[in-house]
């Protein structure tokens, strides 16, 4: 499974993202999840099964969403502050959207 995790500028998505892919490894998931930034997601969504949004993005929801749906990739915004996430909860999201792209 394939997650990408994107914030502002891709500093907060990178804590995010280790906090998922240690939930991901204490559950024997193989995940590949990577962070992004605005500047860099177009290329992250290459190949990318779920995208996961930090809530301070919901102002740029719209073209950030553009992306996903341009590159066929389903996306939630994360529920709290990036930089606090709960990696599991963060996983368990990931896995329900891309469950029901499938």
């Amino acid at each position: 499974m394939r997650i990408v995790v994107v914030c502002g500028a891709g500093a907060s998505s990178t804590f995010a993202a280790l906090r998922i892919r240690r939930a991901a490894e204490a559950r024997g998931i193989a995940a590949d999840v990577r962070a992004a930034g605005e500047q860099t997601l177009a290329e992250a969504l290459a190949g990318a099964d779920a995208l996961l949004v930090g809530v301070h993005l919901v102002p740029q929801l719209g073209s950030v969403q553009q992306l996903a749906l341009e590159a066929s990739v389903p996306f939630a915004v994360l529920p709290d502050e990036t930089r606090t996430l709960d990696g599991d909860a963060a996983l368990d999201l990931a896995i329900a959207i891309a469950g029901a792209r499938a």
